[in-house]
């Protein structure tokens, strides 16, 4: 039986027994549901209502209302853009599928690089059926992997906004057991300490009252050594959306296992989600981190933001050295004029900043937004963020000195 097609959607062939639209309904939210959205039985029963409610008049219509009963987060539009896209295709995809699915010769051609969300939403409609697709036999064949990359190390270099639902879960277990640095500097105070660096006088005298004076043995003490704030700066605008979840899994781990780690998150606005992220359940962490954000997956304004939060909160997070940890592409929606003028501050005022932008990922990225231009002269460091292996080099840095590798002058020698 053909598909019935009304104004550019799709229904499914009814099951027999007489199924209807409803039905199709149901097995989308599963789909959806097995792509990572959180998708329980009364949202299902409301997007149903809605349908019902709205008539199908349009295929516009049809995604905003499945859209505003199944998507619960921001960073999952992008999933359900793709489910929808594929589960209500119109005639002539429904053809190309199939031709898919079916044997072809080898295409030995570059495949284009799947969009966000793709590959979950694609395993989530097809895993079953590619599953039950009959294995063909093929010959053994001996391979020397001797110079070959593991599953692991694939994934480890695999882009974020290209896994899918599985492997974010692996990579959520991968961040739980990054190894933290033990980064410390000295303060100006001091504690007792056994080895005779330096003379404490006051600990002396006392020491000698306690004697009745009789007896003067010297006290020593040393500077105090602590672990410096950690002030995170991420941007949550629609062109990092794809990133922002998996970032705020990991700013979780910091958060956890780190004294004095304070999160901001900015699109248009600056919301500080410190609190938020204090939580011991990651879930629950990210859920008010969503709640508490207005301006999710908007634009940017990195100068407005960077102005409150130097006027706001700079004086109480940027003491004892702290180190700050820019997360932004750089692509600024407004003018540059004050952005120069705040990331300088910003960068006066702190001991190390590091700026991440994911698109350092493209190897042949150059400074040419005007945003990135203007920021590159007031950071220590410029370095990449769109894989484990990116993390895993950044909490290495965070204990060790400057890396020559991320000098942002390298850059700055393109302009």
């Amino acid at each position: 039986m053909e598909p019935q097609a009304q104004d550019g959607i799709v229904a499914l062939p009814s099951p027999p027994g007489g199924g209807h639209l409803a039905d199709n309904i149901v097995f989308f939210a599963r789909a959806l549901r097995k792509a990572g959205l959180k998708i329980g039985p009364a949202a299902i029963a409301d997007a149903i209502e809605a349908v019902e409610a709205i008539g199908i008049g349009s295929r516009e219509e049809f995604h905003a209302a499945l859209c505003s009963t199944f998507v619960k987060r921001h960073e999952d539009l992008a999933v359900f853009d793709e489910a929808f896209r594929l589960f209500w295709r119109s005639r002539d995809l429904v053809q190309k599928m199939i031709a898919m699915m079916s044997p072809i010769a080898l295409d030995n051609r570059e495949k284009e690089k799947p969009k966000p969300g793709e590959t979950r939403a694609g395993d989530a409609l097809l895993g079953d059926r590619n599953d039950r697709r009959p294995q063909r036999e093929t010959p053994d064949i001996e391979i020397d992997a001797r110079f070959t990359t593991s599953g692991s190390e694939v994934l480890r270099r695999m882009d974020f906004a290209q896994m899918s639902a599985a492997e974010i879960a692996v990579a959520k277990k991968e961040l739980a057991r990054l190894k933290l640095p033990l980064d410390s500097v000295r303060t100006r105070r001091f504690v007792s300490a056994h080895a005779p660096v330096r003379i404490d006088p006051r600990a002396t005298m006392r020491s000698a009252l306690r004697n009745g004076g009789s007896l003067i043995l010297p006290r020593y003490r040393k500077a105090r050594e602590m672990q410096p704030p950690l002030v995170v700066l991420a941007d949550i605008s629609g062109s990092m959306s794809q990133y922002t979840r998996i970032f705020l899994h990991f700013l979780h781990v910091l958060t956890e296992r780190r004294r004095r780690v304070h999160t901001f998150l900015f699109g248009t606005r600056l919301t500080n989600v410190t609190r938020a992220m204090r939580h011991k359940d990651p879930d629950q962490a990210l859920d008010e981190c969503t709640a508490a954000v207005r301006d999710w997956s908007g634009g940017t304004r990195i100068g407005e933001t960077l102005k409150e939060f130097n006027r706001l909160w700079a004086r109480r997070v940027l003491g004892q050295g702290a180190i700050v940890l820019l997360i932004t592409d750089g692509l600024e929606r407004d003018g540059v004029e004050l952005l120069e003028t705040e990331m300088d501050r910003l960068h006066r005022s702190c001991r190390r900043l590091i700026w991440l932008n994911p698109l350092l990922r493209f190897e042949g990225f150059e400074p040419r937004a005007r945003g990135v231009r203007t920021m590159l002269p007031h950071v220590d460091e410029f370095r990449p963020v769109h894989n484990l292996l990116s993390l895993a080099d950044l909490v290495s840095a965070l204990s060790a000195g400057r890396a020559g590798a991320y000098d942002p002058r390298r850059f700055l020698a393109k302009l």
